[in-house]
């Protein structure tokens, strides 16, 4: 998630559509210099002619390179004013390490990182930068709530230099955003404007307008790469309830660190989307960005202006897609499709409504897999043929208190419930599941090893694993000994750092990324004792670590 990547999207649509729109080089040049070309091209032993050499230099016609970049000049003039810097400070406990929030971390150059010193009882701050954009005339500036988690200042820096204090007005981590506001005349605030989100399609031209790595006021160009995505509300790697995004917008247009809560608008300079995240080696562009889009937006900000929170209808259920082998086992055609309920959360709206979760499981590709619940075909007629489809549904046609008609499967037969939706748990609420334990917990910060990583750290190139960046204190990892990270480096401009232990397997299971250790952690629950193959200085060792239960108001 870190390998950043200069791109000009912008460039190659130019290319594209010049060559789709002449057929020979000569159509660009004055007629005697083109003619000459010709001549030359006829005898390749020709000298050019006086007419060439002299021939004025080439230059695009003004109608299609002067049009686009005359839009995007406008586009820049127009929504740059909306844009502003985000600056927040947070106090960090003394003796613990910040844990690092993937795939957006705040580990800015120029700014103090973690503490030199852990172990010294004086407070210690980070400082991060994030975007954001102004809203209204009020004040109110939407930005991610990643950006302003847990911030003791925050601070909003405009295009034209202004320097302003902010204070929280609401958040909501389940769609990761948040509104602030800052006391600033409204003749110098300019509102953003939203586009319609059911007019965006997969091949649009997608403009991105933040502060990477704090360098505010920069704007990149791609495309809309698709549509319909959803993201995980919990970039990290500790255990318990995950919520997911809907909708979300996939993009080409360069996006890095410091992009949090900025836009990604249309070619009318419409916000279509609040840039969020990215999927990358290293943590810095890849080409895969990720942005909340503008129906999320509009939807939630009006009640977290009104409010300070967002109430999100909830079934009450976790899930997956049906796919072939579940059917198989299952005893359905293989090419049914729905959500397959995994877990049902005691006393929310499926279990008061009496579905079924999974009763048994199965090994698909040496994999654990829950089967055996009800499957969910419909919603209000809406066909359902996985779990996106049944998340996108809830969040864009329903509300809290909404009586829904679900089309099931149970035990091979199709059968009707009613469920009246409640609201979505308050995070320091978290259920306990129905079938299955709660999820132990570990303690770390982590990232994948790669090649360069390896190399700075002395080991083959080929190594793989998590190398520890964080613990966190008190946490079993911490307990056990685990070391986090120490020694800052710089891969492709982006600081990582390395020295921590490596974890290379679980009980005997070979981690290699961080959706490993994530599957491999979910199989265990509190008090469970496990055995880590660690690679320390290079020496590789054992070491067991009896997991714990996530303590109340962590991430």
């Amino acid at each position: 998630m870190k390998q950043r990547r200069i791109t000009s999207s912008g460039v190659l649509i130019i290319l594209t559509m010049l060559l789709a729109s002449c057929n020979s080089v000569s159509a660009w040049l004055p007629n005697q210099a083109a003619n000459n070309l010709n001549l030359v091209a006829a005898n390749p032993t020709a000298q050019p002619t006086a007419a060439l050499q002299a021939a004025p230099s080439i230059t695009a016609p003004s109608g299609l390179i002067g049009a686009y970049e005359q839009a995007l000049e406008n586009i820049y003039a127009q929504v740059n004013p909306s844009v502003v810097n985000i600056r927040v400070v947070q106090k960090q406990t003394p003796g613990s390490a910040e844990i690092q929030q993937l795939p957006f971390p705040f580990d800015i150059p120029g700014f103090p990182g973690l503490p030199q010193n852990p172990g010294q009882n004086t407070p210690q701050y980070s400082q991060g930068l994030g975007s954001g954009f102004v809203w209204d005339k009020d004040g109110h500036i939407v930005t991610n709530n990643h950006v302003i988690d847990s911030a003791d200042k925050i601070e909003v820096t405009f295009a034209d230099g202004t320097v302003v204090p902010a204070e929280l007005v609401g958040a909501d981590s389940n769609s990761d955003l948040a509104v602030i506001k800052v006391n600033v005349p409204g003749d110098q605030l300019h509102p953003v404007k939203l586009a319609d989100f059911t007019q965006v399609k997969v091949g649009q031209l997608a403009i991105a307008i933040g502060n990477p790595f704090g360098l505010q006021g920069s704007m990149t160009v791609g495309i809309i790469s698709a549509l319909g995505r959803t993201l995980p509300t919990d970039q990290g790697i500790q255990s318990g309830p995950v919520y997911s995004i809907p909708n979300i917008i996939q993009t080409d247009a360069p996006i890095n660190p410091g992009n949090s809560g900025g836009v990604l608008v249309n070619d009318a300079g419409e916000v279509v989307g609040v840039t969020a995240a990215i999927e990358s080696p290293v943590g810095a562009n890849a080409g895969i960005g990720f942005a909340i889009p503008s129906a999320i937006v509009q939807k939630v900000v009006p009640s977290l202006i009104k409010t300070g929170h967002f109430e999100h209808p909830f079934l009450g259920i976790s899930g997956l897609e049906l796919t072939p082998e579940l059917a198989k086992a299952m005893n359905l055609k293989s090419n049914q499709r729905g959500a397959l309920i995994e877990e049902v959360v005691p006393n929310g709206p499926a279990d008061k409504a009496g579905l079924h979760g999974s009763d048994r499981q199965i090994t698909i590709d040496g994999q654990k897999v829950n089967v055996g619940g009800d499957v969910i075909i419909a919603v209000d007629g809406q066909v359902i043929k996985s779990m996106e489809d049944l998340i996108a549904y809830l969040s864009d046609q329903t509300e809290v208190g909404q009586k829904v008609t679900l089309t099931l499967l149970r035990n091979g037969k199709e059968i009707s419930v009613e469920v009246i939706l409640g609201a979505r748990p308050a995070e320091n609420q978290s259920a306990t599941r129905q079938t299955n334990p709660a999820h132990a917990w570990l303690g770390i910060g982590g990232i994948a090893v790669i090649p360069e990583i390896a190399d700075a750290m002395n080991l083959p190139s080929g190594q793989k694993g998590v190398l520890v960046q964080q613990v966190e204190a008190g946490s079993p990892a911490d307990k056990a000994g685990l070391q986090g990270s120490y020694k800052p480096i710089t891969i492709d401009g982006q600081q990582v750092t390395v020295g921590g232990d490596i974890i290379t397997a679980i009980d005997g299971q070979s981690i290699t990324t961080l959706d490993d250790l994530t599957n491999q952690l979910s199989q265990f629950k509190p008090g469970d004792q496990i055995t880590l193959s660690i690679l320390r200085d290079g020496k590789s060792m054992q070491m067991k670590v009896t997991l714990a239960e996530r303590p109340s108001g962590l991430p």
